[in-house]
């Protein structure tokens, strides 16, 4: 027990060299002072003018803004908290503000659900903007729960830290027989039957494409034919809210947690606060609010000369207000309880966990989805809801986001999931069976990080755009004189020259292939990068290019963003962009070598990488992936495409 709370303290330690590190990053970026730095550091849009204005659920006032300013990067993204502000103001006021928290960004346009139940008078007054906010909440339900973990000595809590930390082994009840489920294969069966028969700890490893998130529903779903209630959660918000689709197309009744703003529109009608609408007795609720507003509203009519009558009077008016305002919070209190009772599945993200709703509850089990991506201490914190955690993911992809370079180097970075399958390996099962890639595309991944024992699975044999096309290109641009460099004032690296090359080749390969052909099949592409620099040249590239309408026929179905952005994702073409070139075979993060393995395992039918063998052959992992191409015959020199 001493080291497991000497372990906890050094993590809560880390913790807060990450908060700070967070929190210092953006006081830099906020006290540069002026408009015009906020705007970039990209923590702030200004000025917007707002397009829409609508009430949503909760009586929630939603606005959605636009900026004219497509070349300014921004931090702004779905689910952080915003302030919206006016400069319309005296010298001797503040400048108005209201807070938010944004629902999703979308090139120059942002919605922003508003809090509070009102919209502010001062909306069309003067220019307006929004400012990023720094939420220290999270960090301190993180600090909190860490600092629990490390208090308790006995209990359910104290028994799952010991087990999951490696203190002691995990248990499991004798094996037993179910029928297995038609629709999962022989290893996600097995993965269900070990999640059956765990008593406190079972983990389901879940390489690219193998169905991880099938396979837990279809467990989820088992789990409940004997219990009435789970706990379902993921790290973000998106992770989420793919698992409440899955479910409530199960059939399941399920209930989102969190603010409506950070939720997929096409799961709305699962929160609290639509179902809360949609309940038989709030239309009660509501007839209570509005009579205790307008007594209140009643009561402060009266002036402040008035006689011993009219303050009688007032006092009346607001003991009322109150009275009904008691009455509204009982039966609130009452329609989130039947809302709960008649809920099968409760989901939220990990640090949505800890909300007010949910304070007291516990759960029989929680499921916690993508954990490979989830901070430790974000981790724990459904975990001190249940006596069985389950955990799905793959350590072989990207850990989550560390702010510090030194918290992430001290073990930040390595997350509860990774742990736990290192030190109860008897606990978990990894599926070996995906459904994504043809075998030529997994290959390599299969090799390097799944012990090549990830399988094709047979469908991937007709995973091609057409059967002369190859499946899988690298493209060398040693020699060509394509050279990295940097952005002045991100400091991220970019490679014109390779991104024109890339560009082109995309517009070739959709030429030769016909633009027509990928509408017709629904196929999808990605063209990723691992620098966000690139990600902007090779926008720009594309919007500059002769063949700008063709391609935007695309649509959504075209995405050009960083690897970071695509894990958990797939499309039917990846194009991939390495960037770095140069004589000193510096690979920057690409010496992530996760980074890769979520890059090369995207694409379902074609994927091209493009890159500097030179530059990329000082890794011995790089170095691997070239005798790779080279041994399957599909390595190939810039310039056979000088035609480009």
């Amino acid at each position: 027990m001493p080291d497991l709370q000497k372990e906890l303290k050094y993590t809560l330690q880390l913790l807060r060299q990450e908060w700070e590190e967070d929190l210092r990053q953006y006081q830099e970026k906020k006290l540069k002072g002026t408009l015009v730095d906020k705007k970039k550091e990209g923590i702030c849009w200004y000025p917007v003018v707002v397009k829409k204005v609508k009430v949503g659920y909760g009586e929630r006032y939603i606005i959605e803004v636009e900026r004219n300013d497509p070349n300014q990067s921004h931090s702004f993204q779905s689910g952080k908290s915003v302030s919206l502000f006016s400069n319309f103001h005296d010298q001797e006021s503040k400048m108005p503000r209201v807070n938010g928290v944004i629902n999703f960004v979308r090139k120059d346009l942002m919605v922003v659900t508003l809090a509070g139940d009102h919209l502010p008078d001062w909306i069309h007054d003067g220019k307006l903007g929004v400012d990023l906010l720094f939420d220290e909440a999270s960090y301190r339900e993180m600090e909190w729960t860490l600092k629990k973990l490390s208090t308790t000595d006995s209990g359910r809590i104290a028994a799952l830290r010991d087990i999951l930390l490696g203190e002691r082994p995990a248990d499991f009840s004798a094996t037993s027989s179910f029928p297995p489920i038609s629709s999962l294969n022989e290893g996600q069966n097995e993965a269900v039957q070990l999640i059956h028969t765990a008593k406190d700890l079972a983990i389901v490893h879940g390489p690219p494409g193998t169905g991880k998130t099938t396979t837990i529903v279809a467990a989820v779903r088992q789990t409940l034919e004997w219990i009435p209630q789970v706990m379902v959660c993921a790290p973000s918000n998106a992770a989420v809210d793919l698992l409440v689709e899955k479910l409530s197309d199960e059939g399941l009744t399920v209930l989102r947690m969190g603010h409506p703003a950070r939720v997929d529109d096409k799961i709305l009608s699962q929160t609290l606060d639509a179902k809360m609408v949609q309940h038989a007795s709030y239309k009660d609720l509501k007839k209570l609010r509005k009579s205790a507003e307008d007594y209140r509203s009643m009561g402060r009519k009266y002036k402040r000369n008035f006689g011993k009558e009219e303050r009688a009077q007032r006092k009346r008016l607001f003991d009322e207000a109150d009275k009904l305002k008691e009455e509204a919070a009982s039966l609130e209190n009452y329609i989130i309880y039947d809302i709960f009772q008649r809920t099968q599945v409760v989901a939220s993200t990990l640090v949505g966990a800890s909300g007010s709703s949910l304070k007291g509850m516990k759960f029989p089990v929680v499921f916690i989805d993508e954990a490979g991506q989830g901070l430790e201490p974000a981790t724990w914190i459904p975990i001190l809801k249940t006596d069985k955690v389950v955990l799905a993911g793959d350590h072989c992809q990207l850990p989550p986001t560390i702010k510090s370079f030194e918290a992430g180097r001290a073990g930040l970075s390595e997350t509860l999931f990774e742990k736990a399958i290192k030190r109860q390996d008897q606990a978990s099962k990894m599926l070996n069976l995906q459904y994504r890639m043809p075998e030529l595309i997994m290959g390599f991944s299969a090799e390097q990080f799944y012990h090549s024992e990830l399988k094709a699975a047979p469908n991937t044999v007709a995973h091609y755009l057409s059967p002369e096309e190859p499946v899988m290109t690298f493209i060398d641009t040693a020699g060509s004189g394509y050279s990295e460099e940097q952005e002045e004032e991100t400091l991220s690296t970019f490679n014109p020259e390779e991104a024109r090359f890339t560009a082109n080749l995309l517009e070739g390969l959709l030429e030769r292939i016909g633009i027509s052909r990928f509408l017709e099949k629904g196929w999808s592409v990605g063209l990723i990068s691992p620098y966000r620099a690139q990600v902007r040249k090779l926008k720009e590239l594309l919007a500059e290019g002769e063949n700008y309408q063709a391609i935007m026929r695309l649509g959504d179905a075209l995405t050009v963003d960083t690897i970071d952005a695509f894990q958990g994702q797939e499309r039917d073409v990846i194009v991939i962009s390495l960037v770095r070139s140069n004589s000193a075979g510096e690979i920057g993060f690409l010496a992530d070598i996760r980074r890769m393995n979520v890059a090369l395992t995207r694409a379902k039918r074609k994927l091209i990488v493009v890159g500097d063998s030179g530059t990329l052959s000082s890794n011995p992992f790089y170095q691997d992936f070239l005798n790779y191409v080279e041994r399957h015959s599909v390595y190939k020199s810039v310039y056979e495409f000088m035609e480009f």
